[in-house]
């Protein structure tokens, strides 16, 4: 009888665990391919007040604190309208959510309140990514630090964050990613190397969690996610316990050049850039950019990240990208070569990171303002920057037949494709070779 009984134990643990682990099978290069171009719900549940740091004192209004639009279901309904198919979450949990300091619990409501988000985007059919965002410099500030005992908090810190956050979507399938970190403050390789240590606990502690956390995708951090950095500093990965070899992606940012996305006013040193692009410079204009910082350069600085990671079969992330939209005044200057320039660069990026294999994902912060980087009004649920918005839709249109969707990726879909990835109906399916339910069939 107790033989029966654990054998019947047994064979319940193995169904279990299949169920777990169920709609894996995709790499992390499959993945990065499915979730095309990004968007952020930036200024939301990463807000705060860095003073409240391993205290309670965020609550739930921290959602609105840089913002005012709560988020709902409609909201990430209508993103996804606009074509996105990914979402980053940026998320604080020591500022102003710790509900304990003395073993640094996250508060129940705040993490339902990031579950209850996470969910909205699922339902959509939305990858999401979430993270420890700057989360009031806890960590992203000490990066660099070298004391010894700080380093043990900070991991004991970083493990119980992740631990707890790896430990409530354990039971989420693959359309969930997990990021480290946001912006590690690393300028040097000492740092870079403390980083990768930091990495190594954050992926120690997720995978230690079970269930699908065993080959969920990680996404990790460059130092400061600057590309010339990372790809100075960042030569050895962190080891991964699950033994796979595709469970990894690298996360950069893409703020280029600082004249162009954020400078606010002309300095002694250099001049504010209004104009990105070829054919968007303003003659005789001192707010052109004088230095290679255009599309030549974005090309250059993307491709060393194609050749250090992607093609090693490690993706990446462009956790964020974006310019401000300025409103242009002066003698000469040209508010309609600005808003090209805006568009082009959008569209540029990401065209470029879509064929790299690269997921550019677009910051938007909820300010319809200018300068801002916003898209989307949350509280209208309308485009608020057209231009942004253009740039970024012509880039999924001119990437749709060039990166056709993974057979795999179609195995539910009800359509017949061709090996374009176009939908063909049955009038159209003369002899030849198809893709039906993810598989190809000869008609």
């Amino acid at each position: 009888m107790m033989k029966q009984l654990l054998t019947a134990s047994l064979m319940l643990l193995n169904i279990c665990t299949s169920q777990a682990q169920a709609g894996f099978e995709l790499s992390a290069t499959e993945i990065a391919a499915q979730m095309g171009i990004g968007w952020n719900l930036g200024n939301t549940l990463e807000a705060g007040n860095n003073a409240h740091n391993f205290t309670n004192k965020g609550g739930l209004g921290a959602e609105t604190a840089w913002q005012s639009t709560k988020t709902t279901q409609e909201t990430i309904d209508y993103v996804k309208s606009l074509g996105f198919k990914s979402i980053r979450i940026p998320c604080a949990w020591v500022m102003g959510h710790i509900s304990n300091a003395n073993d640094y619990t996250i508060d129940t409501a705040w993490l339902n309140r990031v579950k209850e988000v996470v969910d909205y985007c699922i339902r959509a059919g939305l990858y999401v990514v979430i993270n420890d965002h700057w989360d009031g410099g806890w960590l992203e500030e000490h990066i660099k630090d070298t004391d010894n005992n700080a380093i043990a908090r900070n991991k004991a810190i970083l493990h119980a964050l992740w631990t707890q956050i790896a430990t409530e979507f354990r039971d989420y399938d693959e359309h969930l990613l997990f990021a480290g970190l946001n912006e590690p403050n690393a300028e040097t390789q000492s740092a870079t190397n403390n980083l990768i240590a930091y990495e190594q606990t954050f992926i120690d502690a997720v995978r230690a969690t079970g269930g699908n956390n065993e080959r969920r995708i990680l996404v990790l951090q460059g130092p400061s996610t600057n590309i010339e950095h990372t790809d100075k500093f960042y030569n050895n990965m962190p080891t991964d316990p699950s033994g796979l070899a595709d469970r990894l992606m690298m996360e950069i940012h893409y703020y280029n050049p600082w004249q162009f996305w954020g400078m606010e006013k002309d300095e002694s040193w250099g001049k504010v850039f209004y104009y990105w692009g070829e054919g968007n410079h303003v003659s005789g204009s001192q707010h052109n950019p004088n230095w290679d910082c255009e599309e030549g350069n974005m090309e250059y600085l993307l491709r060393l990240m194609k050749t250090k990671f992607v093609d090693k079969g490690i993706p990446v992330i462009i956790g964020e990208f974006g310019a401000n939209w300025r409103t242009i005044t002066g003698q000469g200057e040209s508010q309609e070569k600005h808003n090209a320039s805006i568009k082009t660069h959008y569209k540029t990026l990401c065209q470029l990171a879509l064929e790299m294999g690269m997921v550019p994902m677009v910051w938007d912060t909820n300010y319809c303002n200018r300068p801002s980087m916003t898209i989307v009004n949350r509280n209208t649920r309308s485009v608020y920057n057209t231009y942004m918005m253009e740039g970024i839709s012509e880039a999924m249109q001119a990437t749709a037949i060039a990166r056709p969707p993974l057979i795999n990726s179609l195995r539910h879909s009800p359509h017949t494709y061709n090996l374009q990835g176009q939908v063909m109906p049955e009038w159209q399916q003369a002899r030849g070779l198809y893709i039906v339910s993810g598989r190809k069939v000869v008609r």
